[in-house]
């Protein structure tokens, strides 16, 4: 197997793509006068699943850069993570567990947090490959906001579609235009660290 790195240029683009969105975020949340400051509510205890090659590169790649010690910790923390899921799956809960990657409060990757991470909160749209179109209305707090303010009327959302579509045409250059190939992607951060950088089929 041959581990899948992202190459300088991707590196770029993928960041140019968080930047966009981020600052569609804070476009919305302006509009809504939304913010996390204050907010009772942790998000990194939500149970997100990722899904693809690019973005679990794109962790590992910033994890490398964390002292051994630090790694060492984080990768239990990620085994005790899984274990509380499959505990709360196994008696038909939806996991709700702090991620591995949070420290008192704060994301010890920031720099490399996942697509999911930057757009949780303020509502968002966005339109699949078969054309159904999707609504998320964001995180409880935002939801207030929106009943408050749009009863009658749809709230100012993100399009995350254009900038999905991106980020597909990047994973299926890093992939060698093998994505339709690759197993898919279906899990979370904890899962991510536990198994090890992605890596392509050595032939």
């Amino acid at each position: 197997m041959k581990e899948i790195v992202l190459p300088e240029t991707m590196l770029q683009q993928l960041q140019e793509i968080y930047e966009k969105l981020e600052g569609d975020y804070d476009a919305v949340a302006r509009q809504l006068h939304f913010s996390c400051v204050g907010c009772p509510d942790n998000c990194c205890d939500s149970y997100f699943l990722h899904h693809t090659y690019a973005e679990w590169a794109y962790l590992w790649f910033g994890f490398k850069e964390l002292d051994p010690a630090e790694q060492q910790k984080i990768l239990q923390k990620s085994q005790d993570y899984m274990e509380q899921c499959q505990l709360a799956a196994s008696e038909g809960e939806r996991p709700q567990s702090m991620c591995p990657l949070n420290e008192e409060g704060l994301c010890t990757l920031y720099k490399h947090r996942m697509l999911v991470c930057r757009t949780h909160g303020v509502p968002a749209t966005m339109t699949r490959p078969d054309g159904q179109s999707m609504r998320f209305p964001g995180c409880f707090r935002c939801q207030e906001i929106v009943k408050t303010q749009y009863d009658k009327i749809q709230p100012p959302s993100v399009e995350r579609t254009p900038l999905l579509r991106q980020l597909v045409l990047l994973e299926s250059e890093l992939l060698d235009n093998k994505r339709h190939l690759m197993p898919r992607v279906k899990m979370t951060i904890a899962e991510m660290l536990v198994k090890g950088p992605p890596s392509l089929p050595s032939c």
